[in-house]
């Protein structure tokens, strides 16, 4: 595949806002590209949106450790799955925001340490993020999630931790049903000004599912240094090598009940795969000036090869091939600025920025023969480039008034440029997208304790490079696919006490020209993509977290959506309006009981319930509801230098048979991935810290 280079550019630092207190105002000192009110400091009551912090340090340690879904499984209004398919990575949506997506992430922008892990055209990868060295994830959902530009359904953004100001080496080994193993090394330390934070693991297993065997591996560094009392630099390098990794596919209602635990057959036939290999590098410069005035200056690039064995043979007139390999350069670069002030006597924090960043992929398609790479069907190189620009201000009203206020312009411009021309077919072609999304948000400090808030923004949503790749007929990009725009409107409700935490919020959104899952390409089993006139989503959520005794925790995260078409005719013109959207669960219930009796000893009870899922558009398919519950315990002891952790879990206690994940309007009406019945996962943390 034909490498091509990537532009740098200069690109926007996303927000900060003040945190109120209930007397005096007092800013966030906040990295201009952090998200909206994403600090450290869970003292959040000021802020006018609905938030979720998830600290290292209040998060299980008897987990694998390995997949996103884990930590957000605990976040209201964010469903987060784990498919059992390795090859087609985590399944996330927010509010029902990227439910349609088949493998990675739509709709909801990723980030680590403020370096995008979501590509200019909206598509993101869950598998990049650090979990062995995280700090904290924060998740921001609502309106000012527009405030990010592409993205309507909110935010994901994981911090990595600094490494242990003693030298600190750390080995974790975890062992699980279906052949499952991990290991993890980790390493910490701080040289004069120069912290290091590095790891490297591994994954395999069999797979719950027949043919879905898969090899992870994954490597992180994180560079600090403190040049002097007003400026810091972090570098940040990371890897994934991910080889021929097992795609089972998703299972028809007949072959469920047959077999729940096999892969279709043209898995087996066409032995479907995909390998991936990505590495990425980052850097972040802030430098806060004289005048108090503070800039963050990012710079991040990287590349991504893919090859995908799908299941058909790909070698009809414009099917494109059956054997897919993308070869993407990508990069970008971020300058934001920030500034503390008044204006009309009013305490103000303003920031403001420019950004650009850009992807850029060769895509060629190839006949599979049974599982081998055969001849050429397409050659292209695709470019996407998107450019923003936005101005933020943060108002401090009254002592117990608070406002968010700002806009967002983008513009994402997608290019292609057919080589193959064997067809009789030039299919190049170009098209451009751009949006301004506002945003506002008030705030009320009723007490101490309690705020209220409201918030109201506009949301902007292209279509991926992957949803454009097909039509349903012919060859060549699907250009008739528009971005989707979203209305959301929020209130919310917040307490903060010593032993009590409480968020609720309620929420509608109207969304015009919804991407939805259309008909199979032609001859293939192939996803294309269109767009449905008109949807809502409308619903509440809740968290609570309750001390009830010292050492006994409660904690509840509770979501009621309702999520429509309003209007949409479908290719086969069917009138769908008033069917429900596919994918998304009408309540979901995350409960935990946690229980401490010593410092080293902890144990809890877990259960994670969805009612019903839709499969499908017109409603014809779904997935019952049900209830799974969990158990897990460690035990942390502290011998001299070294630390030891023992942990073990138990999933699905109750040995349910139950759907984990659905691909929505899959071809071939395979929607279904089962998940496990009961399964285990034992494991060592093992730490040595040399003082």
């Amino acid at each position: 595949m034909k490498p091509t280079s990537f532009r740098v550019v200069i690109s926007s630092a996303l927000l900060c806002t003040t945190h109120l207190a209930y007397s005096a105002p007092d800013a966030l000192r906040l990295p201009s590209q952090t998200v909206l009110g994403a600090s450290d400091d869970s003292r959040d009551l000021g802020l006018p949106l609905a938030r979720s912090s998830l600290f290292a340090e209040q998060l299980p340690t008897a987990n694998l450790g390995a997949n996103l879904s884990e930590p957000l499984q605990r976040v209201p209004g964010l469903l987060a799955l784990n498919r059992q398919n390795y090859a087609q990575d985590v399944q996330i949506s927010s509010r029902g925001f990227g439910a349609r997506a088949q493998f990675g992430v739509r709709g909801v922008r990723l980030l680590q340490d403020g370096i995008p892990l979501t590509m200019p055209d909206g598509q993101g990868q869950p598998a990049l993020f650090d979990l062995d060295n995280l700090q904290r994830i924060e998740v921001l959902r609502g309106p000012l999630s527009s405030l990010y530009g592409n993205a309507s359904g909110g935010i994901i953004q994981g911090f990595s931790s600094e490494g242990s100001y003693y030298p600190t080496l750390s080995s974790r080994s975890s062992i699980g049903s279906d052949g499952l193993w991990r290991e993890r090394l980790k390493y910490g330390a701080q040289y004069g000004d120069l912290n290091v934070a590095a790891n490297i693991s591994r994954l395999e297993t069999d797979g719950y599912r027949d043919h879905s065997e898969t090899r992870r591996d994954m490597a992180n560094l994180r560079l600090g240094w403190d040049i002097d009392d007003a400026s810091s630099l972090t570098l940040l390098f990371s890897a994934l090598d991910q080889p021929d990794t097992q795609d089972p596919l998703g299972l028809t209602a007949a072959a469920l009940a047959a077999d729940r635990q096999q892969a279709v057959a043209q898995a087996e036939r066409f032995d479907t795969r995909k390998s991936v290999s990505h590495q990425q590098t980052g850097m972040n410069y802030q430098r806060r000036l004289a005048n108090d005035d503070q800039i963050t200056v990012m710079v991040y690039g990287g590349e991504r090869d893919v090859q995908q064995f799908l299941a058909f043979p790909g070698d009809s007139q414009y099917s494109g091939g059956g054997v897919i390999e993308l070869d993407r350069r990508f990069g970008g670069s971020e300058l934001g600025w920030q500034r503390d002030t008044s204006l009309f006597a009013l305490p103000v924090t303003l920031a403001a920025g420019l950004g650009w960043n850009y992807q850029g992929e060769g895509r060629k398609g190839f006949v599979n023969q049974f599982g081998r790479k055969g001849g050429l069907q397409r050659e292209e190189f695709n470019r996407v480039e998107s450019r923003e620009a936005y101005l933020i201000s943060t108002w401090q009203l009254a002592p117990r008034w608070s406002l968010t206020a700002g806009a967002r312009y983008s513009k994402v411009n997608f290019d292609s440029d057919d080589k193959y021309l064997a067809d009789g077919q030039d299919d190049s072609g170009s098209v451009r997208y751009d949006e301004t999304t506002p945003a506002l948000g008030l705030s009320y400090q009723w007490t101490p304790t309690v705020s209220v808030y409201a918030a109201v923004g506009k949301g902007f949503e292209t279509p991926t490079a992957q949803e454009l790749a097909y039509r349903p007929n012919g060859s060549g990009l699907n250009l008739d696919l528009r971005p989707s725009t979203a209305n959301n409107a929020e209130v919310g409700f917040k307490l903060r006490r010593d032993r009590t935490q409480i968020d609720v919020a309620l929420f509608h959104a109207r969304v015009d020209d919804e991407i939805v899952t259309g008909e199979p390409q032609l001859n293939t089993d192939r996803s294309t993509y269109a767009n449905a006139g008109k949807s809502t989503r409308r619903g509440i959520e809740l968290s609570i977290e309750q001390q009830l005794t010292s050492n006994l925790t409660g904690y509840l995260a509770y979501t009621w959506l309702d999520a429509r078409f309003d209007r949409y005719v479908n290719g086969n013109g069917d009138d769908l309006a008033g069917k429900h959207l596919p994918g998304i669960p009408r309540h979901s219930l995350y409960a935990e009981l946690a229980w401490q009796p010593t410092e080293g000893f902890s144990t809890a009870l877990e259960m994670q319930s969805l009612s019903h899922r839709y499969a499908n558009d017109d409603n014809s398919a779904e997935a019952p509801g049900y209830a799974a519950f969990n158990w897990r315990a460690s035990y942390r002891q502290q011998l001299g230098g070294w630390a030891l952790e023992p942990f073990a879990r138990i999933d699905n206690l109750a040995d349910r048979e139950y759907i984990g994940s659905l691909i929505v309007n899959g071809a071939g009406a395979r929607y279904y991935e089962p998940a496990p019945e009961r399964n285990w996962l034992i494991g060592l943390d093992v730490a040595y810290r040399w003082d």
